[in-house]
């Protein structure tokens, strides 16, 4: 498995972007463009394939450290971070169902309907 392979897993995984991935890089004071990383997430066979090399994957990793856990300083966890970042694009509780969005149209304001024809009883 290349390096390249890693960071694609990594960036699917994690549901990351190239705007998180150059922000990660920047933490460790990596500068790299959108361009540059998308040239190592095209197919082996494109002409703008670039390998990804170990400084670039190692930055990335470390980067990764401070972007879950923070930094001494200022210390974070991982769990919130990442549901900080997935929470949107995932349900965590269900919503109303058809019938409950059924029932908020009804209007409560109206009595009850008496029928002519019921018995009493």
């Amino acid at each position: 498995m290349t390096n390249n392979d890693v960071f694609k897993k990594l960036r699917v995984a994690l549901k990351f972007r190239d705007d998180d991935i150059v922000s990660i890089l920047e933490l460790v004071d990596f500068k790299i463009s959108k361009s540059e990383l998308g040239a190592f997430f095209r197919k082996e066979e494109h002409p703008n394939y670039m390998e990804c090399g170990d400084q670039v994957l190692r930055n990335f990793l470390n980067g990764l450290v401070i972007h879950l856990r923070g930094t001494k300083e200022n210390p974070k966890n991982p769990g919130e971070v990442l549901l900080g970042q997935v929470a949107p694009s995932t349900k965590l509780e269900a919503g109303p169902t058809f019938k409950d969005r059924q029932l908020k149209k009804i209007d409560r304001a109206l009595p009850n309907v008496k029928y002519k024809n019921k018995k009493k009883s």
